[in-house]
């Protein structure tokens, strides 16, 4: 049997009530005002941020604490234009073939299409890897698991990390994304899991205007 791992003092800051309601107001506040943008700025950001936000994600829970994403963090031009090339082949194919009217028609209030400028302007591209498999020490092969809410947790702190910090995002996910392990070297029993494109809002961004559902229509308290 496995010896078991050393444990520690739980760091857990105490408030009261009347703290514990007013951060969560104010974090709810923040974070309704995040939207996906697709018109990137080229202005740049410090690295330092995108990394403390990766830190961010990579603090998330996960089954067995194993921990099982990459986050391969892409600046360079002629990189983000050869994942852009692929990407759009592979969006051409959803728009003109694979995808149904119905799902056509669901997209049709957002305004998008094959084209995907964004992938080249905005200054950073995180492609998230997710891992079936992890590796010991030992260099013995270890199963990871519940692998897909593990990470979906880690993104969604990355994009919560990235705009509490002030970086605009947007998720993209082109179907099949396999040319991301070909192209950012990454093993093919690697499953790229999206792509978070992070950067500052072009000057005159403009958004669809949608509405998010209220408290009582996405939850119940029994």
């Amino acid at each position: 049997m496995a010896e078991a791992e050393e444990f520690i003092p739980l760091q857990f800051e105490q408030l009261d009530d009347a703290t514990k309601a007013a951060r969560a107001k104010a974090f709810y506040e923040q974070m309704k005002q995040r939207r996906s943008v697709r018109d990137f700025s080229k202005t740049p950001v410090p690295r330092a941020v995108i990394e403390d936000a990766v830190r961010t994600a990579g603090s998330a829970p996960s089954g067995a604490n194993m921990q099982p994403w990459h986050f391969c963090v892409v600046e360079s031009e002629a990189v983000k234009k050869e994942i852009r090339i692929a990407a759009e082949a592979e969006e051409r194919e959803f728009y003109e073939r694979r995808a149904s009217e119905e799902w056509l028609d669901a997209l049709a209030p957002l305004g998008t299409d094959a084209h995907k400028p964004f992938l080249e302007t905005a200054p950073y591209l995180i492609v998230i890897f997710l891992k079936k498999f992890s590796q010991s020490e030992a260099g013995e092969q270890l199963k990871n698991y519940y692998t897909s809410e593990s990470v979906g947790i880690a993104t969604g702190m990355l994009l919560a990390a990235l705009h509490n910090a002030g970086v605009a995002t947007l998720t993209h996910t082109p179907s099949p994304m396999k040319f991301l392990n070909q192209i950012l070297g990454r093993p093919s029993d690697e499953r790229p899991y999206m792509i978070v494109v992070a950067g500052l809002p072009e000057e005159g961004a403009e958004v669809p205007a949608i509405q998010k559902k209220p408290l009582e229509e996405i939850a119940e308290f029994i």
